[in-house]
């Protein structure tokens, strides 16, 4: 055991990795909490993929393809917002609208070439294991940042979360909030695009803030939680790459998904198997109907 949990560390590409997934994990953990709130997971994948002409344009003029995916990202995050203020489109509409079409036009971009690169797979796909000390630098700042904004904009984007048309009445700033929300999610998806690539990273956003969410109602603990599982479940995941073999942005998201799986059978309160004991122990037990005396003899 004590040699599966420090070969690792001997490596210098695993001693980068670990630490590009340990902040990716923790910033996608505390930022993924307020999307789950919101009920917008949607908006992670949408985002995700509207990177893609970004990246696809960035690829054809020999650009950066992170800087190409940030900027696609954040018109459509900008976009999205700016589409939903109109009540009569749901914000799911709004972003399916807007996701298809990203897509689309990456897909038209990618198509004007005729070869991929190396460079355009990993973005799609993840190269966690090929991350420089750069970047491991440049996705601790970035990480930083992104964290301190959402946790000092906490109770505004619960309140929006929870009731729009209140926050709205309340004087809150409804679309500013909104499109602070969405850029946030864009940056956190492109910094986590080396970790897991386009293809997985709705999964580090989502999976460990679902899995808070299961375990407790209180949002402190819940971003707690979240950050930690997604720390540790990333950590996790590129042990089992590193012992077995296996593509490691895909191990990351197969372990979090297996601890998401294991919480929703074992939560103490929310926990399938819990509920179902519970309401075994909790149902009123029925006497068993009293013996009938025999009709004696002469008994009209």
């Amino acid at each position: 055991m004590i040699e599966f949990l420090l070969d690792p560390w001997d490596l210098p590409f695993m001693q980068r990795a670990f630490a590009v997934a340990a902040v990716t994990g923790l910033v996608c953990g505390v930022v993924g909490v307020f999307v789950v709130l919101r009920g917008m997971a949607f908006i992670g994948d949408a985002v995700a993929h509207s990177a893609f002409p970004g990246v696809a344009l960035a690829y054809t003029f020999n650009g950066n393809l992170l800087l190409g995916g940030a900027a696609a990202g954040i018109v459509t995050a900008v976009g999205i917002a700016f589409v939903s203020q109109n009540r009569r489109l749901k914000e799911d509409t709004v972003i399916g609208v807007f996701f298809a079409f990203a897509f689309g036009l990456g897909i038209v971009l990618v198509s004007t070439r005729d070869t991929w690169t190396t460079d355009l797979s990993s973005f799609l796909f993840g190269q966690v294991l090929a991350v420089s000390s750069g970047d491991v630098w440049t996705a601790a700042a970035f990480g930083a940042v992104l964290v301190t904004v959402v946790l000092a904009l906490r109770k505004e984007l619960v309140a929006v979360s929870l009731d729009r048309e209140t926050a709205r009445a309340a004087g809150l700033p409804v679309f500013r909030l909104d499109v602070t929300l969405y850029v946030v999610v864009t940056a956190t998806i492109v910094m986590s695009l080396e970790a897991v690539g386009n293809v997985l990273v709705l999964a580090l956003m989502i999976t460990p803030a679902a899995t808070a969410r299961m375990l407790t109602e209180r949002l402190g603990t819940m971003t707690l939680l979240a950050s930690g599982i997604g720390c540790a479940g990333s950590m996790a995941g590129l042990y089992v790459s590193y012992s077995y073999d296996l593509a490691a942005g895909g191990s990351i998201v197969v372990v979090l998904t297996s601890v998401f799986a294991l919480v929703w059978l074992l939560a103490p309160r929310h926990g399938l198997l819990t509920r179902a004991l519970r309401r075994t122990t909790d149902a009123p037990r029925v006497s068993p109907p009293a013996e009938i005396p025999a009709a004696t003899a002469g008994t009209p």
